[in-house]
């Protein structure tokens, strides 16, 4: 929680910074520094303990003291001293899309608009029109760009609900008495963003529970208290609910929590027609309790295979699991390497060295360093000359870091008419060629499709990175057709990415199911720029399941000579 909140405050700082036209060096420390931290796997306060802060890339002596200074305190006095210099709400104004510090500005200083209410009335009243710089289409993206921030609002990622949910599963885990806990609903199934959070445990001693629960440190308000459930709102607004129950009925409480609602509906018609009732207790016949201990009991007296939570929404595999047809899902474990990772060659915060032997350390036996492409200045793009150094510095370390493969790599940007920045005899000397989309967002539907499609048809394009460039609750997904590009993909042996930054998730879990159908091969890549970030492979696989994938169709389970010939065109 302290994570995402110290890298929340970093953000709020680099808006304000950009709005004041401040030292773009200062932001940029900033920016990097609040990507670090939401891209750690492990508690902030531990680096505080080992003094190791300094070791996070991106963070040196300032931002360190920075840091020490909110754990301790609970906030940070830059930050409050430059909250002062602006108006309250203005802040709110850069979290719309095609907003940015120089449109706020203009229109706190053309209107007096502060805050995202302001400026909903000055469109409706039409007040934008004719203010410098201001065009129709731009009001119309920022009516939409209100609208998406209001959704995202309403939700929290699936990288976020992990963390807060993490939090008091380990704090109420660690209690003497409690047999099993963990959490069920939304997050349970792994969906991309989550509303609220449920957790469910056993326990002989629930009034504990209840106790350490509604007095857990992150806890803002408590809203109900029982016995055996207690309801609570976190600080960051997050409402969480806990519930202990018996023993016996642990699975069907699980089942029936996780959901998701069509789903448990058409369970319990299956029970009807076998002359049983279940429920969160368990399953009945007549008033006779049959069973409920574990899920996998109750999928077995119902006489169908077990049915992963993340494929539990009533899109055909409950017919799937009666006839015990279901596909084997991905696992984590089943990955041999990640294929889009960047280091300090471009805007990454670690070596190739670096990323390479935290890669190993997690299983894997291939790592593709994918720094950014000469066009993406803005990222430390390479030029020509830096990637032959580069090349020499790969060669070097495959022959120092032993049973591991790094992959000579690169994220080339697709240029507004489908090209690649590199030439063809640069490209062909890659192992792998990831290609990404970085500006452009708004051409047209047609023109983003042929953008996408001719870049598949390029013989040294192997991956199509973010392919429909959402960000969650900042930009929606291009309008493309889909099917088209997944065709393209297909016939030209192209593999199209799920991008697992939290972010993104991008391909989703719907366009990973219609991928498997027409016949797409898919790689799961984290877009890590620190060895913390490696660790985000596990929300990417989560999207896989929930697109109904095997390992089979996911290219980077294969061993890495089975690899390059498979990516070859």
């Amino acid at each position: 929680m302290k994570n995402l909140k110290i890298s929340e405050i970093f953000r709020e700082i680099v808006k304000i910074l950009e709005i004041k036209g401040g030292n773009p060096f200062r932001i940029r420390a900033y920016e990097r520094a609040a990507e670090n931290i939401a891209g750690l796997s492990e508690d902030i306060e531990n680096f505080i303990r080992g003094d190791k802060l300094t070791q996070i890339p991106g963070i040196g002596k300032d931002l360190a003291e920075r840091i020490k200074e909110f754990v301790e305190t609970g906030r940070i006095k830059v930050y409050e001293d430059l909250k002062k210099t602006i108006p309250a709400g203005l802040l709110d104004l850069l979290n719309i899309p095609s907003v940015g510090p120089k449109t706020a500005k203009l229109l706190y200083e053309k209107l007096k608009i502060k805050n995202i209410a302001g400026l909903e009335g000055a469109i409706k009243k039409n007040k934008l029109k004719g203010i410098f710089g201001i065009k129709k289409k731009t009001v119309e993206n920022i009516s939409k760009g209100i609208e998406l921030l209001k959704r995202g609002r309403e939700r929290m990622t699936l990288a976020q609900a992990i963390q807060v949910a993490d939090e008091f599963i380990k704090a109420l885990g660690a209690l003497a008495g409690v047999k099993k806990i963990s959490y069920a609903g939304s997050l349970r199934r792994q969906k991309e963003t989550v509303r609220d959070i449920d957790i469910l445990a056993i326990s002989d001693r629930p009034h504990k529970i209840m106790n350490i629960f509604t007095k857990h440190p992150d806890v803002g308000e408590v809203l109900a208290r029982g016995e055996t459930k207690s309801s609570v709102r976190t600080k960051d607004d997050i409402q969480v609910d806990c519930r202990v129950v018996e023993r016996k009925s642990f699975g069907a409480a699980l089942l029936y929590f996780t959901g998701s609602k069509n789903f448990n509906i058409k369970i319990r018609q299956i029970a009807i027609r076998k002359g049983l009732k279940i429920n969160e207790y368990g399953v009945f016949r007549k008033n006779r309790f049959i069973t409920g201990q574990t899920e996998e009991d109750i999928f077995k007296t119902l006489r169908m295979s077990y049915i992963e939570p993340e494929l539990r929404e009533d899109a055909g595999e409950i017919e799937l699991a009666q006839k015990f047809q279901l596909p084997e899902l991905i696992k984590v474990q089943d990955l041999k390497g990640d294929l889009h990772v960047h280091s300090r060659w471009s805007d990454g915060g670690n070596t190739i060295e670096e990323m390479a032997r935290a890669a190993k350390l997690r299983g894997y036996s291939y790592i593709a360093i994918t720094d950014h492409s000469q066009s993406l200045k803005v990222a430390g793009g390479l030029s020509v000359a830096d990637l032959k150094k580069k090349r020499r510095q790969i060669g070097q370390l495959n022959k120092k870091i032993k049973g591991f493969r790094i992959l000579y790599g690169t994220e080339a940007d697709i240029d507004s008419d489908g090209r690649l920045d590199y030439k063809d005899e640069t490209l062909r000397e890659f192992d792998v060629v990831v290609a990404a989309i970085h500006s452009g967002f708004k051409q047209s539907k047609s023109q983003l499709t042929k953008r996408l499609i001719r870049v598949c048809r390029n013989k040294y394009a192997h991956i199509i990175a973010h392919p429909t460039g959402r960000l969650w609750g900042s930009r929606d997904a291009y309008d493309i057709d889909t099917d088209e590009v997944l065709k393209a993909a297909r016939d030209t042996n192209t593999f199209l990415e799920i991008n697992a930054f939290p972010q993104r998730l991008d391909l989703n879990d719907l366009n990973c199911r219609r991928a498997k159908e027409i016949g797409a091969k898919l790689v799961i890549g984290t877009d890590a720029h620190t060895t913390e970030q490696l660790e985000m492979m596990k929300l990417g696989v989560s999207v896989a399941r929930r697109g109904w994938l095997s390992k089979n169709e996911v290219i980077n389970t294969l061993a890495v000579e089975e690899l390059l010939k498979t990516i070859k065109k």
